[in-house]
């Protein structure tokens, strides 16, 4: 097995970290003054960064399809990734941020010419922003069959009722089209054929942001997590996507390749953590020597840095697979990475915080708000527990017989 990156991806890493070095750690304090200062707004300074980025060739990194982007493979992305996650808000500078990277592999796949172009190339350029709105308040949407928002044919058009929560990036004031998944046909006997995909363009009327929604007391403006009603939301029905019934189609075709780039940038943020950590414990002095000479730091360290690779190496494996037989057939290792990830980098956060006293928990280090991150990330893209039950239902699959 080759864990060499090729001289392509090597060349694309050293750019990144350079570029991260001298635009975005500078501006880390100064994003987050701009953004409370208006919070639904993009601040002035994401946008000059992300002029740089495409100016330099650093943007869409993550497309696959070459019509959009670079080309790269699921396995190629993952270390680039992994460097735009070391800051919660970078993978934006360089257009690769969630839920746009989703919605717009759902244009490629799944949408007309007509939406492509007056949806898909807008978003490529970064000059707006998406919603998907799936999850709701009111049934465990762990289980996406759930859904009770209606979507029902009226003539022409389809008009739609229901209650949404969690729906990143409905606060952005750029945020101008949802990709919205219900129920169309709730008496089909096949429960994976009741549901639908619709767009609905944030202006229409009956679409109402109720609340942004935060996490751990974390906003993450200026996408944020909103509250959202459908109230008689009427839309053409040029506006399906790829047709009745095949919601959750779209839905597993779209949340695959989503999961595993939460994964990579979580990996970036870790990683950080864990530098960081070492960084403190040899500045630091207590008891008479430096923090670093602790039995017990030492430990935490050597933990740290085991966990940091183990996630790392699962997640370069899935996405090698993703690459070789597709995103269904790697539906084991992305279940594995979805489940291990976001918690082993969970605890890697955490022990970089204690190393850093008090002051990691305060927003003069990133790694309070990276920990939410990781944090919610066990719900995101269905909870730890789902994926669990069916990596679990599949190896029994695989090894009883």
């Amino acid at each position: 097995m080759d864990f060499q990156h090729s001289q392509r991806v090597q060349e694309l890493q050293q750019r990144l970290t350079a570029f991260m070095e001298e635009h975005v750690y500078p501006n880390e304090h100064v994003f987050n003054e701009q953004v409370q200062a208006e919070r639904w707004k993009s601040p002035p300074v994401l946008e000059e960064l992300k002029q740089k980025a495409r100016a330099e060739g650093l943007w869409n990194l993550f497309m696959p399809d070459p019509e959009y982007g670079p080309g790269l493979t699921n396995l190629e992305y993952a270390p680039l990734a992994e460097i735009m996650g070391r800051v919660f808000w970078a993978a934006e500078v360089f257009n690769c941020n969630a839920p746009d990277t989703g919605n717009m592999e759902v244009f490629v796949k799944y949408g007309t010419d007509e939406q492509k172009e007056r949806w898909l190339n807008p978003l490529l350029e970064g000059k707006i922003r998406s919603a998907f709105a799936m999850t709701e308040p009111a049934v465990a949407s762990s289980d996406a069959t759930n859904v009770e928002t209606r979507i029902e044919r009226d003539g022409d058009d389809y008009v739609i009722n229901g209650r949404k929560w969690f729906i990143t990036n409905a606060m952005h004031e750029r945020c101008e089209i949802f990709i919205v998944m219900g129920k169309s046909d709730p008496d089909n006997p096949n429960r994976h054929l009741q549901q639908t995909q619709i767009l609905v363009p944030r202006d229409t009327p009956g679409l109402k942001v109720v609340r942004p929604l935060s996490t751990f007391g974390y906003f993450e403006e200026p996408g944020g997590h909103a509250e959202v009603v459908f109230e008689n939301v009427r839309v053409p029905k040029e506006n399906l996507l790829l047709g009745e019934g095949r919601g959750f189609e779209v839905a597993q075709g779209r949340l695959g390749p989503g999961r595993i780039h939460h994964c990579m940038r979580l990996i970036g943020a870790a990683q950080r953590g864990l530098e960081m950590a070492c960084q403190r414990v040899e500045q630091r002095h207590v008891f008479g020597g430096k923090l670093s000479q602790q039995g017990s730091v030492r430990e935490s360290i050597a933990q740290m840095a085991s966990k940091v690779e183990m996630a790392r190496l699962v997640t370069l494996k899935a996405a090698y697979k993703m690459d070789q037989v597709g995103t269904k057939e790697a539906r084991d290792l992305i279940a594995m990475a979805k489940i291990m990830v976001p918690q082993l980098s969970q605890e890697v956060l955490d022990m970089a915080i204690q190393m850093h006293g008090a002051g990691g928990l305060t927003a003069d280090y990133f790694m309070a708000e990276a920990y939410n991150y990781a944090r919610w990330c066990r719900m995101a893209d269905g909870p730890d527990q789902v994926h669990m039950m069916a990596l679990g239902k599949q190896v029994i699959r695989e090894y009883a017989l």
